[in-house]
């Protein structure tokens, strides 16, 4: 048994709710983060447990329905029937990540019929579950930055402000400079205003202002590769800045970021969604 999965037997035994306990409370390593030196794969060469935990909303530390599985040829398959993620059990600072994925073609449970989601969360503090839930029941998140994996928005940032084990507040935010569209939503340009957003997107430079939320969405300019081509996609974390990048173009920036460092979560969102690598690494000499 992992310690997360023995801890929250614990608190279970002893009757307080399992929502006040994160795996960062509970875990017996450091909180200090980890920069990377060399290149790191965390789907672990088919052990996924040796970088990550799991945490779903339904199940806590536990995947009954084996939402999260290693194929024989080493592509990790994320099912999409259930909302939560992969959760590194280390803090990571100033590193690069890239992922590369691809679709499935399943949509399930309220994302049946919808753009195909999911997401990387980038700086993840606070206990687990700490976002997108309330105080007796946890959410699928945690106070982070997101680098948005969605039909039409891959590489949006996502400002992820939750609350600690106390339910008080954590602070998130980032800088970006932006213009507006012509429904006022912030759009990243490298010439727009700067701009800091304690919470809410700010969308990829070429995503379509007519986004629908329906499975096979596909704007004009998507960078992304189409129906189940495999994505590259790359995180640069400097310090307090974010660069994302998708199939080699920039589409995404952020500075000022709070939090700094953090775990790492890998999304479940109601999509079918398979992943050939996904590595941490030292940062290049030239960030994009």
């Amino acid at each position: 048994m992992s310690v997360y999965r023995l801890c929250a037997f614990i608190v279970l035994l002893v009757g307080l709710p399992t929502s006040l306990v994160s795996a960062e409370e509970t875990s017996p390593a450091a909180a200090k983060p980890i920069t990377p030196t060399e290149t790191i794969s965390l789907l672990g060469q088919g052990d996924l447990s040796q970088h990550f935990y799991t945490w779903l909303t339904d199940g806590g530390y536990e995947d009954p329905r084996h939402v999260f599985t290693m194929g024989k040829d080493g592509i990790l398959k994320i099912s999409g029937d259930g909302f939560g993620g992969l959760i590194t059990h280390q803090e990571y600072a100033d590193y690069y990540l890239v992922l590369e994925y691809r679709w499935g073609t399943e949509t399930l449970l309220t994302r049946k019929g919808r753009a195909r989601d999911g997401g990387l969360l980038l700086h993840c503090q606070g206990p687990d579950g700490g976002f997108g839930g309330s105080a007796t029941k946890p959410g699928p998140w945690m106070t982070s930055i997101e680098c948005q994996i969605i039909e039409g928005g891959v590489g949006d940032i996502l400002v992820l402000a939750g609350k600690d084990a106390a339910g008080k507040p954590l602070k998130a935010s980032a800088t970006c400079t932006i213009v507006r569209d012509r429904d006022g939503e912030a759009v990243w340009s490298p010439t727009g205003e700067a701009t800091t957003f304690p919470k809410g997107r700010i969308n990829w430079f070429g995503r379509d202002p007519n986004w629908k939320d329906v499975v096979d969405f596909r704007g004009p300019d998507d960078v992304e590769s189409p129906g189940q081509e495999w994505t590259k996609l790359e995180c640069f974390c400097v310090g307090d800045k974010l660069v994302y990048r998708v199939n080699g173009v920039v589409v995404n920036r952020a500075s000022n970021v709070i939090p700094r460092q953090g775990k790492i979560l890998l999304q479940t969102e109601g999509a079918e969604m398979y992943v050939r690598k996904a590595e941490i690494g030292p940062l290049p000499k030239e960030i994009p």
